[in-house]
């Protein structure tokens, strides 16, 4: 059996950076990863893109190979010897489809749930227009971006490359217990965000231990192109 396990396309991914105390994310971190921290800061992510064209173990999905997706992620990273693996822990991650939560949630332990969700994309000459909604509790919440055109590559030590540069997933299977898998893709190159609109309500969608950001301001919201991307399919649990 080949090692990837999961073979999409991501694309047009609006990320809004939120300043947090690492108290708040304590309750979700894995045992054996430590949070990451960017200029002092550590941070979750409202993430809102496309995944297009899936493929479990190069087996086409016909009909659901092409959805939106809704998460909220923090920054980690597992130091072994000298190599430090940076990755991602998902407090919560939201797909318009039931059986594409159900699989993620039953292979992989993860967190996904299954409520509507749509996109609105356009473009122009110069710029372009990313809108992810979702409902819940009856309501519309949204993330969206107007965005340059033109691609730019990641400045070293940037937010985006802070951001963006996180190749492995953990997830927490108990309090002693945790996973790790790698996720594969090229560096990606960022569109400057010219405007942003956010509506979420954070209570419904993740909980009261996220409620003040309802309130809060994100330090910033970036966009990156995406890429072709693999998931390996073998998890290392430690």
């Amino acid at each position: 059996m080949t090692d990837t396990f999961l073979s999409a396309r991501w694309e047009n991914l609006i990320m809004a950076n939120y300043a947090v105390t690492p108290e708040v994310l304590k309750p979700y971190l894995p045992n054996g990863v430590e949070i990451d921290f960017y200029n002092n800061k550590t941070y979750v992510s409202l993430v809102g893109f496309m995944f297009k064209k899936t493929s479990l173990h190069k087996i086409p999905i016909p009909f659901l190979g092409t959805f939106e997706e809704i998460n909220l992620r923090f920054y980690v990273k597992r130091v072994e010897g000298e190599i430090i693996k940076r990755g991602v822990v998902f407090i919560n991650e939201t797909v318009p489809y039931k059986l594409v939560a159900w699989l993620a949630n039953k292979l992989y332990k993860e967190h996904y749930i299954a409520i509507p969700v749509k996109n609105l994309i356009g473009h122009n000459e110069s710029d372009k227009n990313i809108k992810y909604k979702w409902k819940i509790n009856k309501q519309w919440n949204h993330l969206a971006v107007n965005a340059a055109k033109e691609k730019n590559e990641m400045l070293p030590g940037s937010i985006e490359e802070f951001i963006f540069e996180h190749y492995y997933g953990y997830t927490k299977i108990n309090n002693e217990l945790s996973q790790e898998y790698k996720v594969n893709h090229p560096r990606w190159q960022v569109n400057k965000v010219i405007d942003y609109s956010i509506h979420c309500d954070f209570t419904s969608m993740y909980g009261n231990d996220f409620s003040f950001l309802n309130n809060q301001t994100p330090d910033s919201v970036i966009i990156a192109e995406g890429s072709p991307v693999t998931v390996n399919w073998k998890r290392i649990t430690f």
